[in-house]
């Protein structure tokens, strides 16, 4: 079963978004506790750039895995 591109689009942007949060709120609560003083723009700034990276991942990942077709597509 095809997902829309509206669908596709919509989870994906959920899942930068807790991708985000998450590094955010880990950041935030292990950084301290392991004696890393950043600032909030500084955290801001590490866990966009991982943002960033992480959606390149997936996207090249995806690209990858929808080269080879499934068992079910033969």
């Amino acid at each position: 079963m095809n997902q829309p591109k509206l669908h596709s689009l919509f989870e994906s942007f959920a899942n930068i978004t807790v991708g985000l949060l998450v590094s955010l709120l880990g950041q935030l609560l292990i950084f301290p506790a392991v004696g890393i003083h950043a600032s909030l723009n500084q955290n801001l700034g590490v866990a966009g750039l991982f943002t960033i990276l992480s959606a390149a991942r997936h996207y090249a990942l995806r690209r990858l895995f929808t080269r080879y077709p499934t068992r079910e597509a033969q």
